[in-house]
């Protein structure tokens, strides 16, 4: 069995995105309880010397409609993390990361397999083929930083598990 481009990404961003999407409503949920602000998860680190929250969420959404686009420009650039987001706008770019895939047809992106994708990276350029950028580098990426805000979420105390992480399964129908 052979899968496409679209096949290899695009259900993989979106189950992700929607857990992703899922914990950040219990997050924000969980702070209206605890009587704090939202905000201040925004600058939230696992440890001092990774980078906060904002970008762990800026990220997903970087590497996965950000990695699609990258596919079809050819191009991708690591992302840009302006420090102004609070966390109903972490909120949007991951429901705007999701809506751009949603919106993205098989023959649409199937139509770039095989082509080439240079990550630049300052003086830097890597070349990639659509392929192996996403299944070497994005998809590593995406999953590193989900997993980082998941981690931030839950040492805040947010009441989230395994299932909240790994998000609607796609089961045989």
């Amino acid at each position: 069995m052979s899968l496409s481009l679209y096949e290899i990404a695009v259900p993989n961003y979106l189950q992700t995105l929607t857990a992703v999407s899922g914990f950040l409503k219990k997050g924000a949920a969980f702070c209206e309880e605890q009587g704090t602000n939202p905000n201040d998860i925004v600058a939230a680190r696992v440890i001092d010397d990774m980078l906060p929250f904002s970008f762990q969420i800026a990220s997903i959404a970087h590497h996965s409609f950000g990695a699609v686009e990258g596919v079809q420009s050819g191009t991708f650039s690591p992302p840009k993390d302006p420090g102004t987001h609070d966390y109903a706008s972490l909120q949007k770019l991951v429901d705007d990361a999701k809506a751009g895939l949603e919106k993205v047809t098989p023959d649409a992106l199937d139509a770039f397999q095989g082509k080439d994708v240079i990550f630049h990276l300052g003086k830097h350029q890597l070349p990639f083929t659509a392929e192996n950028f996403l299944l070497s580098f994005s998809f590593p990426n995406f999953y590193f930083h989900a997993s980082t805000a998941y981690d931030i979420l839950r040492a805040r105390g947010v009441k989230i598990g395994k299932a909240d992480f790994i998000g609607p399964l796609r089961m045989k129908m």
